[in-house]
């Protein structure tokens, strides 16, 4: 933590602050280790506080031995007294993750400070999100280990998906093996998207049964230890129709071809590009309405941004997914998605289930 403590701290002497408010959870959890699920972080250049309830006091203690531990008794009243005590007078604040009411308190509370030297309260944009874009090898191991348990529960389930099955069994029957398999969550709400509601990227899985020949988009993650994985797979039970022959062929053309050839240093726009353009020449261009892909750790969708037009750098070590896809209204679609990492210039797949359309 010391190392995302330094990192954070150039920044903010860049900006001109003296202090840091962080309220987003994984923010929080990234800077102090720190998992329970209420509290806030005020880091200063030489100090850090952890201010939380009394429920997680001893907890916080041992997940974040590098930070002083302030039990708070109200929402934000403890606030003043801490600045008070810090001498901060110039504060950052995250501005995508407060609210309006929660910002309104917070300066209510300041007004109340003895403190009458504080220069600014400024909302601040992107301070920690970068950082967390470049995982460390803890980071990727867990990762990884969220990505087996997610891959041993598609080559589980998908070999014995069976006519006549409906979308949420097969969602249920993928969310169980996780569990079983040792994860502490599901990533997110599991998708499984059958015939034309495959057209749907974020179809609820729902009564709609298996049949022949049709697409099944099947996108699903797992949770270990905080952090995130994220797949997608669209297989066909049966024999497929020409339509499903040209997507998926095209859909994999793009996913394969631009695992091989984004590279350390491209712009998150020029990596979206590659795949993109081979949609685009398909004639499927406005088919794939999504970007190509984001940012994965202790959020499902973090930095970077993988779309069109991203200025955002692609680094060693940053994780990231490559999740082309078409998508027709009325007939259904293909998405094709591994979650990677770039190592040592070059992206490799943490992702390592199989791409046959049928799994059988």
């Amino acid at each position: 933590m010391s190392d995302r403590l330094t990192r954070l701290r150039v920044k903010m002497e860049e900006q001109g602050m003296d202090a840091f408010l962080v309220t987003n959870q994984e923010n929080r959890r990234y800077l102090s280790g720190f998992v329970g699920t209420a509290g806030f972080l005020l880091i200063t250049l030489n100090e850090a506080v952890l201010a939380t309830d009394f429920r997680y006091v001893e907890q916080a203690a041992k997940q974040a031995p590098e930070f002083r531990i302030t039990r708070i008794t109200g929402a934000y009243s403890w606030l003043p007294e801490i600045i008070e005590e810090l001498d901060a007078k110039s504060i950052g604040f995250e501005a995508s993750d407060i609210t309006v009411s929660a910002h309104k308190s917070f300066l209510e509370g300041l007004s109340n400070a003895k403190q009458s030297k504080i220069i600014s309260f400024s909302p601040t944009v992107g301070m920690v999100e970068p950082l967390r874009a470049v995982k460390d090898s803890n980071e990727i191991d867990l990762i990884s280990r969220a990505m087996g348990i997610a891959d041993k529960a598609f080559l589980e389930v998908s070999s014995s998906i069976k006519i006549g099955e409906t979308e949420q069994s097969i969602a249920w029957r993928l969310e169980r093996s996780m569990r079983e398999n040792g994860a502490e969550a599901l990533a997110f709400e599991t998708i499984v998207a059958a015939g034309p509601n495959s057209a749907l990227p974020h179809h609820r899985a729902d009564e709609t049964p298996i049949t022949q020949g049709v697409p099944i988009v099947i996108d699903f993650g797992a949770r270990y230890q905080g952090y995130n994985s994220d797949m997608t797979r669209t297989i066909c039970l049966g024999e497929p129709d020409e339509t499903f022959r040209i997507v998926y062929d095209t859909v994999l053309g793009a996913q394969l071809t631009a695992s091989a050839t984004i590279q350390e240093g491209m712009t998150s726009g020029e990596a979206d590009e590659i795949a993109r353009d081979i949609i685009v020449k398909a004639g499927y261009g406005d088919k794939f309405g999504h970007s190509l892909g984001h940012g994965i750790g202790l959020a499902v969708h973090e930095e970077p941004r993988v779309g069109p037009k991203s200025e955002m750098v692609i680094s060693d070590q940053v994780v990231f997914t490559i999740e082309p896809g078409i998508y027709i209204p009325g007939w259904g679609g293909v998405r094709i998605e591994d979650t990677v990492v770039m190592d040592q210039g070059k992206v490799r797949s943490i992702t390592q289930s199989h791409k046959r359309d049928n799994p059988k």
